[in-house]
């Protein structure tokens, strides 16, 4: 007999193989020397109390051998001279997923990329970093890989009706990430490890027959004689690169596509978005909070670096916490060298002293009516810049970030002193409740204090908010048919994933880049 199975183990107990063996022929009332085979299928921690157990599910042989589940392997078959182009502009996981959906389609990839490769992609992350300069095409945002190459790389979705996730897994781990984000219940590569990840991806596409292209950004559309039909892109350096669709995987900051397609007449859409600020804390303070430690006592081995996902509405805007990132790191993210934006990373580790999360206020369209009668439907993206010049305004400038004690931000005080922080450029003790929009700002106020009664010490001494964070999605949706997934106005064109409005990160990206290619391989064949 072969079922699943789940336990629930103390965490002394669920690290032990005997342990977990007893547990499994104990629910099951049977001697454990009948139980032959045990492959875990799902791993997740319940640090709801003391004990702390971890939940295991388990593919249980009894009285039979295990079958030996073989390792996720992808193999791409060359593409025939005769197979049709797919352009695709970007190369994030919307762009990559895409990719190599088409190959299996049989269909031609041609990915245009506006930054470098993944490997020189990184020596441009110095710059941003050390000396405030932004390398604008070739950035934490723009490159090889997208936005989440290099700021972290969490897999976790909530997008599991939205496509096969477990075949996005599969297809990370052949191409090298660990066979343990098939079992953990918050899977998560770290930006150390998903460069070398993205390459093999593209050795994939190239091994097929693909087409990989860098800095080739995209300044204009090449359509048919009637206007109709998309027949390709033309990028800034003058070539010009034709196809049977394209597909528009350009990511949430993207912004002179965005005017591009506007200028263009294509019909585009204001859409909700967040911003806000990154929260700070020492990781033993999160440890402490999330798994019910006593003052000065350690984390128990065997515990990750504790997480945390805050959310609630008030005043009808919702205010939550957003990529959270235990034992991480604060990244400089601008994209243009007036302005500053930070976002949060970890490596695959998570050993850095502190945490960081996004703390943020949903933004609706009707929130940036002030920029409508200058910016129309791009009015959030005016709305953003605005309070990135500013931010850069307050940091006083070379990416460095206004930064302000939790405690302060409450009192409504410019901080005397700031403590350490994860952001290398710098900070700069400033009033954050100026700076920000007051319809975020008193949001925030009333969300710290909530948050605080949540998740002890979260609105304490040791808490530092940093500004701003704005990038947590983007304020453009790019209309699509629901059933073709078809720009209405434009034949062939496929808007996907992030900054289309389609998407929300890693996973749902790529789940997005799949299903367009799909809908790409089924309008050539109607």
């Amino acid at each position: 007999m072969i079922t699943e199975l789940d336990i629930h183990l103390p965490l002394r107990k669920a690290m032990k193989e005997e342990a977990r063996r007893k547990a499994v022929a104990q629910k099951l009332g049977i001697s454990p020397y009948r139980v032959q085979g045990m492959r875990l299928l799902k791993d997740s921690i319940d640090a709801r109390r003391r004990p702390i157990s971890r939940q295991l599910r388990f593919l249980v042989a009894v009285d039979e051998p295990l079958p030996e589940a073989p390792l996720p392997e992808r193999h791409y078959a060359p593409l025939p001279e005769s197979a049709k182009r797919v352009i695709i502009v970007g190369s994030g996981p919307g762009g990559l997923f895409a990719a190599l959906r088409c190959l299996e389609l049989g269909r031609r990839p041609i990915v245009l990329e506006r930054g470098k490769d993944v490997s020189a992609r990184r020596f441009d992350l110095r710059p941003i970093n050390c000396d405030g300069y932004v390398v604008e095409d070739s950035n934490y945002c723009f490159g090889e890989g997208g936005a989440g190459t290099f700021s972290d790389g969490k897999l976790f979705t909530r997008a599991t009706k939205r496509g096969p996730v477990m075949e996005v897994y599969e297809t990370f781990v052949a191409h090298g990430a660990s066979t343990d984000i098939l079992t953990d219940a918050h899977p998560h590569i770290g930006s150390n490890k998903l460069p070398d990840i993205i390459k093999a991806m593209r050795g994939s596409i190239l091994g097929a027959g693909g087409e990989v292209h860098f800095q080739s950004r995209v300044c204009a559309l090449l359509r048919s004689l009637d206007g109709r039909r998309i027949l390709g892109v033309r990028t800034a350096d003058g070539h010009e690169y034709t196809g049977d669709a394209v597909i528009l995987a350009t990511g949430h900051s993207a912004r002179d596509v965005y005017r591009m397609l506007h200028a263009d007449g294509l019909l585009l859409e204001r859409k909700p978005f967040a911003v806000g600020v990154r929260i700070e804390h020492p990781q033993a303070l999160i440890d402490a909070a999330q798994y019910h430690l006593r003052r000065g006592e350690k984390r128990p081995e065997g515990l990750p670096a504790a997480r945390y996902t805050l959310a609630t509405k008030i005043a009808d805007r919702g205010v939550h916490s957003f990529c959270m990132c235990p034992g991480g790191f604060i990244v400089p993210s601008a994209t243009e060298n007036d302005e500053v934006v930070v976002n949060g990373m970890s490596l695959s580790r998570r050993d850095s002293p502190f945490a960081n999360s996004g703390f943020v206020v949903t933004v609706e369209p009707e929130d940036t009516d002030a920029y409508l009668a200058e910016h129309g439907v791009l009015s959030g993206i005016a709305y953003q810049k605005a309070l990135e010049i500013a931010t850069s305004q307050a940091g006083g400038g070379m990416q460095k970030a206004p930064a302000q004690r939790v405690q302060d931000f409450l009192a409504g005080q410019v901080s005397a002193t700031l403590p350490e922080t994860t952001y290398h450029p710098g900070i700069t003790s400033w009033d954050l409740r100026a700076l920000l929009p007051q319809s975020v700002s008193s949001r925030m106020l009333e969300g710290l204090r909530f948050f605080d009664t949540k998740l002890r010490g979260f609105a304490g001494a040791d808490a530092l908010l940093i500004g701003c964070e704005t990038r947590t999605s983007s304020p453009v949706r790019i209309p699509r048919d629901p059933a073709t997934l078809q720009h209405p106005q434009l034949e062939c064109l496929f808007p996907c994933g992030e900054g289309a409005g389609y998407a929300g990160g890693i996973v749902s990206a790529a789940l997005d880049g799949r299903r367009c290619a799909e809908a790409v391989d089924a309008a050539l064949r109607a």
